[in-house]
C-alpha cells in the first residue's frame, strides 16, 4: 500500500516494552542510490546528539507513531557503520529541483508516495512554478522514470506526461 510523506516526519516513537513514548522520529533517512528508507533520525527522550531508528528495528508504522521494540532501538548515528555513507549525505527528497534529460526544470518535489511493505519511495509529485500550476495539472513521476539522483536534483526521462492527480504517468515501452 503507498503512504503519502507525511507519515513519516515528526512522529512519536512508541516502545512496545514500556507501552509509551520514548522519543521523536524527525525525518527519514534516505538512500539516494535507489529511493529506500533506510531508517528515521530521532531523538530519545533526554538524550542528545545525533540518533538513528533503523528500518530493522521498526515493528510498525500507526497512526499515533513508530513502534520499536524499545529504546535501545534509537542508536547513534556514528554506531550503524553500513549506513554511514547515507548518514554523511543528509539527503533530503522534498524541494529536490527535478530536471529532463535536457536539464529543462520540470518543478520540485513537493510530496512522494512510499510503498509501505518495501519502503521503497514509489511516486514523486512535483510543484512547478506559479504560472504552469495555474494552467496545468499535477506532476506526478514514476521511480521507473527516474534516471539519476545527483548534486543538481533529480533527472528524469524527457518523455514524462501532465497527468491529472491520482493517475499515473506512463512510459512507452
Amino acid at each position: 500500500m503507498l503512504q503519502l510523506s507525511s507519515i513519516y516526519y515528526n512522529r512519536p516513537v512508541l516502545s512496545l516494552r514500556s507501552g509509551g513514548v520514548i522519543g521523536q522520529a524527525f525525518s527519514p533517512l534516505i538512500n539516494p542510490d535507489n529511493l529506500r528508507i533506510e531508517g528515521w533520525y530521532a531523538k530519545e527522550s533526554g538524550q542528545k546528539g545525533t540518533n538513528i531508528i533503523p528500518i530493522s528495528e521498526v515493528r510498525d508504522i500507526i497512526s499515533k507513531g513508530i513502534v520499536v521494540d524499545d529504546h535501545s532501538s534509537i542508536t547513534k548515528a556514528e554506531d550503524l557503520v553500513r549506513l554511514q555513507k547515507i548518514i554523511d549525505l543528509r539527503f533530503e527528497l522534498i524541494g529536490q529541483n527535478v530536471f529532463t534529460e535536457r536539464k529543462k526544470k520540470i518543478g520540485r518535489v513537493q510530496d512522494y508516495a512510499t510503498d509501505s511493505d518495501t519502503n521503497m519511495i514509489q511516486k514523486l509529485y512535483l510543484n512547478q512554478n506559479f504560472l504552469k500550476a495555474l494552467t496545468s495539472q499535477q506532476l506526478i513521476i514514476d521511480r521507473q522514470q527516474i534516471i539519476e539522483i545527483n548534486n543538481k536534483g533529480i533527472v528524469v526521462r524527457e518523455n514524462t506526461e501532465r497527468v491529472r492527480a491520482g493517475e499515473s504517468a506512463t512510459v512507452p515501452a
